[in-house]
């Protein structure tokens, strides 16, 4: 597998962390399984149809998606070859590029195309036709941005402040001082987050501790597992393997034994 990050261009820097581009070599196997990690980030993914397909429990994913929030792990199977290229964006992205209730793409995708395609964009047959990767990526571009001066009404400065403490504090910050410092109730403040970013802000605070916990595990930065989990708030060693498991799919010691990262929060499984 060969992967690379490429930076998006500055008028998308608010809204993509980094495009990300991951394609096989020629003795890379047919078939392939991966598991994805709940990172709390929506993304997309572009698959080049006549190399090979994606398939997600089973179901045959569309040649380029939009998926919303992950609450869990998730097992995606590759037929064919990998020629992806993929976003990665901030967790609003779903309301403030596409002007959509990103609560209801959580834990599920939408054919990209068919919603492009409602605005004269026909993103999976450009695509298709267009090889080099830097013209992929342009056309991408020009389509996100176009959507985004469409929707630039859908920001919310109050939304993206909690989400930005969220982040800032790695989860540990208390719910109730975030609906006190925007001024809203507690069932209100709730309701504008799902909407906005696609999960309530309790669960995008655990899945930004756990992520915080995956980056110290990723660079061996701790002596000792309940160094993590009393580092990152954790009640204790046993809370934040249940954890891990519920948004890895695996426990951190499998993790680190017997999973390979392909990319940021995207695994093999050794068997």
């Amino acid at each position: 597998m060969k992967y690379q990050q490429i930076q998006p261009p500055d008028y998308l820097k608010n809204y993509v962390r980094h495009y990300w581009v991951l394609e096989s070599d020629q003795t890379d196997v047919l078939s392939q399984s991966f598991r994805t990690i709940a990172d709390g980030c929506p993304g997309l993914i572009f698959q080049q149809p006549d190399k090979g397909v994606l398939f997600q429990n089973d179901k045959e994913l569309p040649g380029i998606i939009l998926y919303g929030q992950a609450t869990r792990h998730a097992e995606i199977k590759l037929k064919g070859k990998f020629s992806t290229v993929g976003i990665y964006f901030y967790p609003s992205a779903l309301k403030s590029i596409f002007g959509l209730n990103a609560g209801e793409l959580t834990d599920t995708c939408l054919d990209l195309d068919l919603l492009a395609g409602e605005q004269g964009y026909y993103l999976l047959e450009q695509l298709a036709d267009t090889p080099a990767l830097k013209d992929q990526i342009a056309i991408i571009s020009a389509y996100l941005l176009f959507m985004i001066r469409k929707n630039s009404t859908c920001a919310d400065d109050a939304m993206q402040y909690a989400l930005s403490s969220i982040v800032a504090s790695k989860g540990s910050i208390s719910m109730k001082t975030l609906h006190e410092q925007l001024h809203l109730s507690e069932r209100s403040f709730e309701r504008k987050f799902k909407q906005y970013v696609g999960i309530s802000p309790k669960l995008f605070s655990r899945i930004s501790r756990f992520q915080a916990s995956l980056s110290q595990l990723r660079t061996n930065s701790y002596d000792k597992l309940s160094d993590i989990a009393f580092g990152n708030d954790y009640a204790d060693q046993s809370h934040f393997i249940r954890s891990f498991k519920e948004f890895a799919g695996v426990s951190p010691y499998q993790y680190q034994k017997l999973s390979t990262e392909v990319m940021e929060n995207f695994t093999t499984q050794t068997k």
